[in-house]
């Protein structure tokens, strides 16, 4: 799966990675969070809501911070990817990790709406606020790319199914920023 033809490696974009999983996460937070609102639960809504809104900026924020440092430096040791390595495309990507993620997304909506009726919204908003993180940080390493005019890559076997600064992970490789089809921080590119 990391090989490619010619010794070359199969490399995908680590903010492709870090972003797969915020738009899922930030709609089945929202769904989980809309249903709660319509479930009275144990606490009542208004202590939900009031819950969920805190939790929600603290679900964001500790998704943004976790292993920041271990990007920051996988980025400064970064080697420039070999001529004969493949760019996994973005679509390929997003695919592949929503594939291996899509029981856990299930299991995690299906929690959510289920402990609204204890305490209504809090579940669905940390989702919605882990979606948001993940966003937040596939920018932030839009904003290292751009700084360094230079896109950041990672074996795929060393990726796995979604952790680009897992323990697997022993390097990061770069290419200029028009290499693959996706943006610093993993947005679709537009082609005029």
């Amino acid at each position: 799966m990391g090989r490619a033809g010619r010794g070359g490696q199969s490399l995908v974009r680590v903010a492709v990675v870090v972003r797969a999983g915020a738009v899922p996460l930030w709609w089945l937070g929202l769904a989980a969070a809309g249903i709660g609102l319509l479930i009275p639960g144990l606490t009542g809504r208004r202590i939900g809501v009031y819950a969920g809104a805190a939790l929600f900026v603290v679900s964001a924020a500790a998704v943004v911070l976790v292993r920041r440092r271990k990007y920051t430096a996988w980025a400064e040791r970064a080697s420039r990817a070999g001529r004969f390595d493949v760019l996994q495309d973005r679509a390929v990507t997003l695919r592949n990790w929503r594939r291996a993620h899509v029981w856990w997304l299930v299991g995690a909506f299906a929690a959510a709406v289920g402990s609204s009726f204890a305490v209504p919204v809090v579940a669905g908003a940390v989702l919605a606020g882990a979606g948001v993180g993940l966003w937040l940080k596939a920018a932030w390493l839009g904003r290292l790319e751009r700084r360094d005019d230079a896109l950041l890559w990672v074996r795929t076997d060393w990726a796995g199914s979604g952790r680009p600064a897992g323990k697997r992970v022993k390097g990061y490789r770069t290419t200029g920023t028009g290499a693959g089809d996706a943006v610093p921080g993993g947005g679709r590119r537009h082609h005029p």
